[in-house]
């Protein structure tokens, strides 16, 4: 992903609230299986790290970004923005990333 990518993905991410809250449990099947499915439905999601969870976000990023083939588009404090192209989302509803060059 492109640094223009990233930050338009950055620009989108703004106006979306968490959809998915992250306890002290950490990153548990159930987790992932919830999160690639939003991921399907959405393309561009957004989750919250609670207080009371022991790991830190970035690695709770990585991992779920692993687990779910997906890209971390950026941690910042407690909020994590992860992004992947929809396989079965319509043409018209999907995000359309600029051009590589």
């Amino acid at each position: 992903m492109t640094s223009k990518q990233r930050a338009f993905l950055k620009s989108l991410a703004v106006n979306i609230d968490p959809i998915i809250q992250i306890g002290k449990a950490t990153v548990t099947p159930e987790i992932t299986q919830t999160v690639d499915q939003a991921l399907e439905a959405r393309e561009l999601i957004k989750l919250h790290v609670l207080k009371n969870c022991v790991a830190d976000a970035r690695s709770i990023a990585e991992v779920l970004a692993e687990r779910t083939r997906a890209e971390v588009v950026q941690v910042i404090g407690k909020k994590i923005v992860l992004y992947r192209e929809s396989k079965t989302r319509p043409e018209a509803k999907k995000i359309v990333l600029p051009v590589k060059k």
